[in-house]
């Protein structure tokens, strides 16, 4: 036998097996550093503003933070009975988000929407999972003290529902809602990427870990056909709370974009705050 083919055959079929290994490396290095491009799908500003936006009780505010200026939305009605601090999904801007402020109007609570950074008017970049909550925290302060003494609801949806849940467990807000949230993106991601390891994770948003610090009334929503962020991810969450403080209205029709679409989850939502 020749040795020497032997040794090149080796080393051909050596180096052959090599190259999915290094390419599966590559991506795990572009996964850490650019993961951004994956959880966050940004909008700029439409022209001219939407109709929504040009009603004059509705303000357009600004939150000064390191690096950037986020822009918000504060609905602002003369007596309102409370605020809805609403943290919104993965994509658009406040253009898509803030588009049904008449229902807050009739409910008599001010609604308080943020975008995120680069999402429509704000400046700079998301750049890591601390700074999106201390960017969350700011908008808080600013809002909140104006509303000291009536009910606050922390409400998030989608992408939102990890930092609303976080942010509740910190301010203890009246009410905690959270519309088709996930048990972590750490989860998330076992179910949609089984194959990169958890620890390069740099957005582990973790609810599943906050929701047992929560205090007051937790309400959830999720759809039955909801396919990006499945209803067993609210199933899993619900017993994290404590006895008789959660509630989850399914939603057998729903998806995950159209929710509000529903008037369950309209009478829903319009029961809870009247409550309040």
């Amino acid at each position: 036998m020749n040795t020497g083919l032997s040794r090149d055959v080796l080393r051909w079929a050596a180096g052959l097996l090599a190259v999915p290994v290094v390419l599966y490396l590559l991506a795990l290095v572009w996964l850490w550093f650019r993961q951004e491009r994956l959880l966050f799908f940004p909008e700029p500003w439409p022209t001219p503003d939407p109709p929504a936006v040009q009603a004059p009780d509705v303000h357009q505010v600004w939150v000064d933070v390191p690096g950037a200026k986020l822009h918000a939305l504060h609905l602002q009605q003369p007596q309102a009975r409370g605020l809805v601090f609403f943290l919104h999904g993965n994509g658009g801007n406040l253009a898509s988000w803030f588009v049904n402020p008449e229902f807050y109007r009739q409910a008599g609570f001010d609604l308080f929407m943020l975008d995120y950074r680069g999402y429509g008017r704000s400046t700079g970049q998301i750049e890591s999972e601390a700074q999106l909550m201390d960017d969350v925290r700011a908008a808080w302060r600013q809002v909140a003290p104006a509303y000291a003494g009536r009910p606050v609801v922390v409400y998030g949806r989608s992408l939102g529902t990890g930092l609303a849940a976080q942010l509740a467990a910190e301010v203890k807000p009246a009410m905690t809602v959270l519309v088709s949230p996930y048990r972590s993106m750490v989860a998330m991601a076992a179910e949609q990427y089984p194959i990169v390891p958890t620890a390069l994770l740099r957005y582990p948003l973790r609810t599943d870990a906050v929701l047992p610090r929560l205090e007051g009334p937790v309400w959830l929503v999720h759809g039955e056909r909801d396919e990006l962020i499945p209803i067993a991810h609210s199933e899993a969450l619900l017993p994290l709370l404590k006895p008789g403080q959660g509630r989850l209205l399914r939603l057998p029709l729903a998806g995950h974009n159209d929710i509000q679409d529903f008037d369950e989850y309209l009478g829903g939502l319009r029961s809870v705050l009247k409550a309040l």
